[in-house]
C-alpha cells in the first residue's frame, strides 16, 4: 500500500533530511523540512493555517544549539493537540523514547531507519 499524506520532517543533520525525503517520497508521501524545534513549529501553523495541514509530524529528539523534539512537540501540542508526531532517535535509552506516549508523541523510530519499520509507523498513524 502505498502511503498518502503530507509529512514534516524536523532533523538538524542534512544526510538524514536527505535520505529520509527519498524513502518517504519512494514510500508515496510529501516531504517538508525544518532544521530545528522553531523552524518546525512555524512551518506546521503556517501549513494548518493555509488548509494544508501535515498529517504525521517526525521529530529528531536532539537538536544541538535548538531546539529538539521534546520541546517541540510540547509547542505543537499547545497549538494543535490532535497533531500526530513520530520522536526520532539513536538513543534508545533516553526517557523520551521509552515513554514517548508520556511525553506527547505517538510513535518512535530509531535511527539509523530502516524502511520498512518508517512504512510501518506511517501507516499505523494514518488509520488513528
Amino acid at each position: 500500500m502505498a502511503g498518502k499524506g503530507k509529512i514534516l520532517l524536523m532533523d538538524d543533520e542534512q544526510i538524514i533530511l536527505d535520505v529520509t525525503q527519498e524513502v518517504l517520497k519512494f514510500l508515496g508521501y510529501d516531504v517538508m523540512f525544518a532544521e530545528n524545534g522553531s523552524d518546525a513549529v512555524s512551518l506546521y501553523m503556517r501549513e494548518k493555517e493555509a488548509g494544508a495541514p501535515f498529517d504525521i509530524v517526525i521529530l529528531d529528539l536532539s537538536i544541538p544549539n535548538g531546539m529538539g523534539g521534546k520541546e517541540t512537540i510540547q509547542k505543537l501540542r499547545a497549538y494543535d493537540p490532535a497533531v500526530k508526531a513520530i520522536v526520532s532517535s539513536g538513543y534508545s535509552n533516553d526517557p523520551v523514547v521509552t515513554d514517548y506516549a508520556g511525553y506527547g508523541f505517538s510513535g518512535v523510530l530509531s535511527k539509523p531507519y530502516k524502511i520498512n519499520d518508517v512504512k510501518l509507523i506511517l501507516e499505523q498513524l494514518q488509520k488513528l
